[in-house]
């Protein structure tokens, strides 16, 4: 059945507003349902940027991002293209995590995502084909939200988390917002604030956990394969005790990726190598201290570890660059709650004169000398003065990433970083950064954002029709990104800058794709990758 009239108005995939033609409005029955001037897709996008301009609250400013996105696709996503470094801290991290905290006192629309109950196992296929609405699903990002980075638990209030992830796929690398599906698991929540909210739209109970839990995402699998065959499935935010669990269950199955694991790692690996390339060093010569040893932190030394390993070194050989720091200070092999992914990097009591002391960040670095500090601890302002200035003993050009956030967790400032060590520290944070201008020389500081390697890996995947994803595919794109620094610029940023991300995610496509057809991993035939993701991408255009 043809969509018509005021159906077609309400369709956000399908919508134009005002820029329907007359020839348009005539066949679509849409003659008198709107004003009589015909506006182009830049006029209306002028319109819209100046009512978002008039927002004054940053959440104001993503109700309004959210509100047209739920009206016009299109047209949200030809405003974001024209300034896509202002509207992604909005759309994204860092504004995403205002609206999750108040996500049922300014709820309005579901936003095509899909909810999912553990109370209900038996809804899963029927919610799925409820919420894709016939759609051809090629890429769902699912959440349980029981660990988003800096937050914590947020129940189905994490949703937004997943929304905004496609978003950024969508404004970045150009896949088509109608074949994405956001996914929510509503587990439960152990938030008592949000178990005692009366406002609170989820599931109210604790979370469940073992057995039970799993045998839901099994089924949830089962059901999302059935129904999108071809899609690739994003995991996002799930907690320490169940994200790696999980991915490496279906990993060599399905085309799967868990990018507060993969994504991370692979952003901080791709920002040590374009610290390299400034440098002039080996990674193979680096030693590494970890302030934070969950999840994503865990993630990145896989990462670096599996590269290590690329280069030819020995498990053992590999395994011997880390020092992992939690709250319990340096994680020995005979710490107590040790996690699965923690325990093949421990250390030894022996190596050590005053192992019982070495219970603190500061003493660790003291002691270990390492050459890249990477935090994903959310523990704001770790990384003092002491600990900075000992860095900078260690090695002319220390690697130190604060990747915590939002802002309010970073383990230190870029600006500080800077100026403790005179200049020689090569800093990301997990936020954005203003230029640090010192001593005469502006500082560029990359953002360790995720957003800048999974749009175009995803992205990449879904053109070349993968059925995996390898980790001869990952290491592609992390190299692909790190060699776009520019290392002969005095202060060049490790990471390329937020403003270029359609350019070079495109980049980091056609690189993925290309290590997809050379494994024979792809499910069609394609001859030539870069033009098959050429020809998957979709345009903000009428």
């Amino acid at each position: 059945m043809t969509i018509q009239g005021y159906e077609i108005v309400r369709n956000p995939f399908l919508n134009k507003g005002t820029a329907f033609t007359l020839e348009e409005r005539e066949s679509l029955g849409l003659i008198g349902t709107l004003p009589s001037k015909i506006q182009t897709i830049e006029e209306q996008s002028e319109q819209a940027y100046q009512q978002f301009q008039s927002k004054t609250k940053l959440l104001e400013k993503r109700i309004f991002l959210m509100n047209l996105f739920n009206e016009n696709v299109t047209l949200f996503y030809h405003l974001i293209g024209q300034h896509v470094a202002e509207f992604m801290p909005i759309v994204y991290d860092p504004v995403v995590a205002d609206s999750i905290e108040q996500y049922n006192e300014i709820f309005t629309n579901p936003q095509n995502a899909a909810f999912l109950s553990v109370d209900r196992p038996e809804d899963v296929e029927n919610a799925l084909t409820n919420a894709s609405a016939g759609r051809d699903i090629k890429l769902v990002v699912v959440t349980d939200a029981e660990g988003i980075l800096g937050m914590g638990d947020w129940g189905v209030n994490g949703v937004d988390i997943a929304v905004g992830k496609l978003m950024v796929y969508t404004a970045a690398a150009g896949i088509d917002p109608a074949a994405v599906l956001p996914v929510s698991i509503d587990a439960g929540t152990n938030n008592q604030a949000l178990l005692d909210n009366p406002l609170y739209l989820g599931n109210r109970h604790a979370r469940i956990t073992g057995e039970k839990y799993l045998e839901f995402i099994d089924n949830f699998v089962t059901a999302e394969q059935k129904l999108f065959p071809e899609s690739l499935l994003h995991w996002e935010d799930f907690g320490r005790s169940n994200a790696q669990v999980i991915l490496d269950k279906y990993k060599d199955n399905i085309a799967t990726f868990n990018d507060d694991i993969q994504g991370t790692g692979m952003i901080v690996l791709a920002g040590i190598f374009g610290a390299l390339n400034i440098s002039k060093e080996k990674l193979v010569d680096q030693k590494f201290v970890t302030f934070g040893a969950g999840t994503a932190g865990m993630g990145i030394v896989n990462q670096i570890f599996s590269e290590l390993k690329q280069a030819g070194l020995s498990d053992e050989e590999a395994q011997s660059h880390f020092y992992l720091v939690d709250k319990q200070g340096l994680l020995f092999d005979d710490t107590e709650g040790l996690t699965a992914a923690q325990s093949p990097f421990t250390r030894s009591r022996k190596e050590f004169l005053n192992s019982e002391q070495l219970n603190n960040l500061e003493a660790v670095v003291k002691e270990i000398r390492p050459t890249v500090l990477i935090g994903t601890s959310t523990q704001p302002g770790t990384f003092t003065e002491a600990i900075v200035k000992a860095m900078a003993d260690n090695t002319e050009r220390p690697i130190i990433f604060p990747l915590s956030n939002p802002t309010k967790l970073a383990e230190a400032t870029a600006e500080n970083l800077i100026k403790w060590t005179d200049g020689r520290a090569l800093v990301a944070t997990g936020i954005p950064a203003a230029n640090v201008v010192y001593k005469g020389v502006t500082y560029k500081i990359g953002q360790g954002n995720n957003a800048l390697i999974y749009p175009g890996l995803g992205f990449g995947l879904v053109a070349s029709t993968a059925k995996l994803l390898t980790q001869e595919t990952i290491s592609a794109a992390i190299h692909a990104l790190g060699g776009l620094v520019d290392t002969d610029e005095p202060g060049a940023a490790v990471l390329p800058p937020v403003s270029n991300l359609t350019e070079f995610s495109q980049k980091i496509a056609e690189v993925t794709a290309q290590s997809v057809v050379e494994q024979k991993l792809n499910r069609e035939t394609i001859t030539n990758p870069k033009q098959a993701v050429r020809d998957a991408k979709w345009s903000a255009e009428y």
